[in-house]
Order: C-alpha cells, then structure tokens, then sequence
C-alpha cells in the first residue's frame, strides 16, 4: 500500500503523550507543538484513528511549501498529486488557517487553493465543467505559519475525542481525551483501585475503563477515511476485528465515580450503559468530604469545578480545602487533581509532587500530582 507523511493533531502539552501512543503502537516519531508526525499506509492511519486516546485527528499530509504569493500558493498547489488521493466526485471543502504570514487573508487562502484543486482534477479528468463533488467526503486543510504552507486531508471526520458513548451530559463536560489524557498521565494499573470523587457525567472513569479493558477508544463510531476509494475494501473490517481481539474483559477492574449530584450520577450512568462498561464501574451519589476508604495504593483523578467556569470561587475552594482533608492522609494514594486554580496547593494544604501545564479546551489549566508512596 502507498505510504503516506502523516500528522496527529493534539491539545497543547499533550503531544508527548501522543507520541508516546504512536510509539506504543510500533511508529517512529516527530513530536512538534500541536502535532506528531509519522509515517503509514491506510492500515495504519486506520489504526491510529482507532486506537489513539488522546489525539484529535489524524491527517495525511499532501504538501509543504514556501508561499508569500497568491500565484505562488496556487502553482504549487496545482503541481501536487491530488488524483492519487481524490476521485472524480470527491467533496473537498477546504478550510483554511494563516498565522504571522504574508498570506494572512484566510477566504482568500481558501478560495485559492480550491481554484488550484479544481484546477489539476480537472486537466487529469478532463473536466470542461464543474466537478460534481457529490460522492464521499475529503476534508481539506491549508495551514500557513510564518509562510510555511501544509496543505493536509483529514482522515478522521468528527474530531477524535468524539467516542460515540457520552448519550447525556452536564455542565461543562470535559473532552474523552482530555479525560484519557489524564488517566494515563497517572500512570494507573489495572490491579490498584481508580477513583474520580467528582464524576460529573463519568467521562474520565469511562476512559479508565477503556484503557483498562484494552478497548480501542474509536470502535464504536466511524472515521471518514472508511468511506474513501483509496481504502482497500474489507480493511477497515480487518482492523476492527483485530482491535476485538485484543480487549481484556476478563481482569477485575475497581474503578468508582462520585458526584454530589445524583443528576449526574443517573447521566454517567447513561454514558457507561451507552460505552458498554457500565459493569465495570461503581458510579455513588457522596460529597468530597463525605468519602473515605480503607482501600491502599490507589489512584485518585479529578476535575473539579475551577470557579471560572462553575461555581463562585469562594466555593470552590471550599472544596479544595474538604478535598485537603480527605485526600492528605492517604499517603498510599497518588492523587492528580487539574484546575485553573494556581492558588490551589495553598487551599489543600500541601505542596504538590509535580505539576504539569494543560489545556482544557482553551483554558491553561495545571495538573497538580500528589506521588502516593505504595504499601508492600
């Protein structure tokens, strides 16, 4: 199969964890700021959109060039090998993104680069009129940043951190991968207890799930690329099945979500019946200050409210305070809390083991980590 130059869109600070994923599924790697590149064929870039939690999309690259003119972006986008990609039907939109180039006009940048297209598709196909653009879909890209063009075709459809499982949610949900993102940056094993005490509609116990039943977190949804003539047909099936085979339904997981809100607790609920794992996971209705637990060496991970987005921040870190109470005498448990809050360590009363910087959507975030020292 041809091979393709390959790029994996991420959250910002998580592209290592990105990499990390690519690796651990046997590719070479080239982390940079938002993306990790690789190489691969469509079984691969199937493979990928199934099995990476933590990535947005997954893109094939069909060209970099220099540009600071219009008839500069249009030539060397018409010289490239589009029909090797696009049959006669494609639907091709493009979009367009342009930062700190000559070239800064985005619907200008768009409009050229589809005139460019249309212009190779139709002397290949000998096309006098309009291309139909009536069959499947091909999600186009132009990037432009200080004057470097990447022209990419989206080979995942709807972004990658969409699972297809979350049925009801609350207020401010937070993204699967940003919740898989935070599960596997806690370093959790199967055989140690995993709890989130603030569950909200339970995306991030669901990911702990997935993760410890070895399930590829796109099986249940579809990917654009599955609908392309360059797809060997039955391939897709042939990955899926394969993916199958490698879920773990047999290891005894000890995974709980609380919440305060038995409202949420019905929608996370909802959301682990819809992702097939709700046997796997206790989901209880408990205040933070309510909770405690004989259980050693476990794994604690939560989002809780940041007081930019739920509650007043007086609240808040009345939270945070109840959260200091409950979590500092667990010395045996490692805890990873992400909150906007820079003050937070003074509110929960101890100094943090690490932090990391994240984004949560566009909000910078820090991931305060709480190193537990495991008991023998």
């Amino acid at each position: 199969m041809t091979q393709y130059n390959l790029m994996v869109t991420a959250a910002a600070g998580i592209e290592a964890l990105v990499g990390r994923e690519l690796r651990d599924l046997g590719y070479d790697t080239q982390v940079e700021n938002g993306r990790v590149r690789f190489k691969g064929d469509m079984e691969d870039i199937l493979k990928a959109n199934l099995w990476l939690r933590t990535a947005d999309r997954v893109k094939i690259i069909v060209g970099e060039f220099e540009a600071v003119t219009f008839d500069e972006l249009f030539e060397q986008t018409k010289a490239l090998d589009w029909d090797s990609l696009l049959p006669i039907d494609a639907e091709f939109p493009v979009e367009g993104r342009s930062h700190n180039s000559q070239l800064h006009s985005v619907p200008n940048v768009q409009s050229i680069v589809k005139k460019a297209i249309v212009a190779k598709m139709s002397e290949v196909y000998h096309r006098r009129t309009r291309l139909p653009e009536n069959g499947a879909l091909y999600p186009l890209e132009v990037m432009i940043n200080k004057d470097h063009v990447i022209l990419t075709l989206d080979t995942t459809g709807s972004s990658l951190f969409k699972r297809g499982y979350r049925a009801a949610k609350g207020g401010a949900p937070m993204k699967e991968n940003m919740a898989a993102a935070l599960v596997l940056l806690a370093h959790w094993f199967t055989d140690n207890p995993f709890v989130d005490p603030v569950c909200g509609s339970g995306t991030i116990p669901i990911e702990a799930a997935l993760i410890g039943r070895n399930i590829a977190p796109g099986f249940n949804r579809d990917f654009a690329c599955e609908k392309w003539s360059i797809t060997p047909e039955g391939l897709s099936q042939q990955v899926r099945d394969e993916a199958d085979s490698k879920a773990d339904y047999d290891t005894p997981l000890d995974i709980t979500g609380y919440d305060i809100d038995q409202n949420m607790i019905d929608i996370a609920h909802v959301n682990a019946r819809e992702a097939g794992l709700l046997q796997d996971i206790t989901f209880k209705q408990l205040a933070v200050k309510d909770w405690h637990t004989d259980k050693i060496n476990g794994v604690l991970v939560a989002n809780p409210p940041y007081g930019e987005r739920l509650g007043d921040q007086e609240s808040v870190r009345k939270l945070y305070e109840q959260m200091g109470d409950v979590y500092r005498p667990m010395t045996t448990w490692s805890k990873y809390i992400l909150t906007s809050d820079l003050e937070f360590e003074t509110f929960y009363g101890e100094k943090a083991t690490k932090k990391r910087k994240l984004y949560n959507g566009s909000l910078r975030t820090d991931l305060f980590q709480f190193w537990g020292k495991k008991q023998r």
